[in-house]
């Protein structure tokens, strides 16, 4: 049964200037690969055979590295956004989707079980399911706690508070698209508050394992460091 995976590759990368002036931020270099590559070979090795790009920003150097994806033994086809249309409005520009599909960002590393998670969302028989991190962000502030005549109660000086947070990789049923008006910006946070609204059932599986988004240069710099010593980890070898 063919695997279909989409890879969302048209953002600017503008968090991450200079680096991404020349390079698309999904070309931009971990390791031996761009980040974008190193994505492609965990979709191959978890069994999808159907990759689509949904490219913007520099387009034709995405399609000039990856051609048709026969070097990778996978078929690698694209999709071109003519405007940003957001995270989930580049769906709709994809006309031959099966019924359960991987959607993930263009510029995640991630030691992700991606064949896992579609079994888990087909078990679940949920609209989308999102596969999330459980991350602790500083607040790098005194915070004042204060009661309705504004007179202070508490202080926690640069607390530390625990969210759970999206890993930007998804599997979504096609009837999800239903939702997702053509031609406009739509994005993740858009197509979460509809099915919310409308009460459907979206699965959140935590990962316990490594996740970091490349898009500022700290995270960058961290991930190019975490490849190298857990670049076996990272292939499943």
């Amino acid at each position: 049964m063919s695997k279909r995976a989409v890879i969302l590759a048209g953002g600017k990368g503008t968090r991450l200037r200079p680096y991404t002036t020349v390079l698309p931020k999904p070309l931009m270099p971990i390791g031996d690969y761009p980040i974008l590559e190193v994505i492609v070979r965990q979709l191959v090795q978890s069994g999808f055979d159907h990759i689509t790009m949904a490219v913007n920003h520099q387009a034709h150097l995405i399609q000039a590295f990856f051609q048709d994806g026969k070097k990778w033994n996978t078929k690698i086809d694209y999709s071109l956004e003519d405007s940003p249309l957001g995270t989930m409005g580049p769906l709709k520009l994809i006309p031959d989707l099966p019924e359960n599909f991987l959607v993930m960002n263009g510029d995640v590393l991630t030691d992700l079980n991606f064949q896992e998670l579609m079994n888990r969302h087909i078990a679940s028989k949920s609209i989308f399911t999102i596969s999330s991190k459980k991350r602790e962000q500083l607040i790098d502030y005194g915070v004042l706690d204060t009661n309705e005549n504004s007179h202070l109660i508490g202080f926690r000086e640069k607390p530390r508070q625990l969210f759970e947070v999206s890993m930007g990789v998804y599997i979504v049923n096609k009837e999800a698209l239903t939702f997702v008006p053509k031609g406009e910006v739509f994005g993740f946070d858009h197509l979460m508050l509809k099915l919310i609204e409308l009460k459907k059932q979206v699965s959140v599986i935590s990962h316990s394992g490594y996740w970091m988004d490349i898009g500022r240069p700290d995270d960058y710099e961290k991930a190019i460091d975490d490849f190298d010593m857990m670049k076996p980890k990272f292939f499943h070898e």
